[in-house]
Formats: structure tokens, C-alpha cells, sequence
């Protein structure tokens, strides 16, 4: 069998698009795939980093996460189970493109998501409750550190909380201090 990064790659490679129909593809499993997300972000495959961003972001753009909380690399033919050890996206920063809109936050992979109700804050527990996104597909992206603290510095205190505004949206981070 030849190497299923390299299959799912050229499957890939074919198609020109940023937003994948992801949502369409319901191939049959096709096995495990030695791809694993660190919770810093990084992707590794058979215990190497995958260096080349370029296809990071494209094995992103075929990430979805099911209904059985499991990650999987979805084609149109295949779909590749793999591990991610806490969210498979990162926030690595976070702005306010203009006075009252939406707050953008850009991803390690170069995409920007607007945070609001399609995209809302959800607090992690697993670090202290600090802020991830929810995505499309089932996917979350974890704030690093530089972006959490920039969010925190955006929210303002009311009624003994920082609270968060992104449009109409708003989101309680909790007590000051």
C-alpha cells in the first residue's frame, strides 16, 4: 500500500479551495494514520514534525472531528483516524480590526475567524479555563499565551467580571485579579 500521507496529499492537491465541502464526504474508514496534534499545535507524523506549513494548513483544511469525539483526515475517499492531544488549532493572535465590530482571531494556519455566536469562547479546563474557539467541522483552536493575554487586555470590567465584547456578541471571562 502506498503511503497514505502522499494518497491523501495528491487527493488533495487536486482540488483548488480554502473551505473544503467536508460536511459531503462520508468515505468508510480507512485505518489510523501515525498524524498526531501536540497541544502546542505542532503536527508530527510517525514521530517527525511535519516541517512544511503549506501541508499543515492542507491536512487542516480536511480536519474534522465526529461524533465519537474522534479526529479523522476526510477526503472524498478517504478518511484517516488521527490523534490530537488537546485541540487540533491554535489562536495566535487576536484584534480588533474596528471600534465596536467583531474580534478576529488569526489561526497557526493562517485563517481568520471572527469570534462571535457561529465562533464562540469556550473555557478549557484542562488549562485553567483559558479560552479556546469553537470552529466548523467540529474543531476548536486553543489561545496561546500572547493571544490570551491580548483578549484579556480587550475586555472590561462590569459588575465585578471582565467581560468580553465582539460585536453583539459578549463572553464573561471571569473576575479580575
Amino acid at each position: 500500500m502506498a503511503n497514505p500521507l502522499e494518497g491523501i496529499e495528491k487527493q488533495v492537491r487536486r482540488r483548488n479551495f480554502d473551505s473544503p465541502p467536508l460536511h459531503l464526504w462520508h468515505p468508510a474508514l480507512s485505518g489510523d494514520i501515525p498524524i498526531r496534534i501536540a497541544a502546542d499545535g505542532t503536527w508530527y507524523h510517525e514521530g517527525a514534525v511535519i516541517a512544511r506549513d503549506a501541508l499543515v494548513r492542507l491536512f487542516a483544511s480536511i480536519l474534522r472531528r465526529e461524533d465519537d469525539g474522534e479526529y479523522y483526515l476526510v477526503t472524498p475517499a478517504e478518511k484517516w483516524r488521527i490523534a490530537v492531544d488537546l485541540h487540533p488549532l491554535i489562536v495566535t493572535d487576536v484584534s480588533l480590526p474596528k471600534e465596536g465590530g467583531e474580534l478576529l482571531a488569526t489561526l497557526n494556519t493562517g485563517r481568520h475567524v471572527h469570534i462571535n455566536a457561529q465562533h464562540p469562547l469556550f473555557p478549557e479546563p484542562a488549562v485553567d479555563g483559558i479560552p479556546a474557539i469553537q470552529l466548523e467541522h467540529g474543531l476548536s483552536a486553543m489561545l496561546n499565551r500572547a493571544a490570551w493575554y491580548r483578549l484579556a487586555d480587550m475586555a472590561r470590567e462590569e459588575g465585578g467580571e471582565l467581560v468580553l465584547s465582539s460585536g453583539e456578541y459578549q463572553y464573561r471571562l471571569g473576575s479580575p485579579g
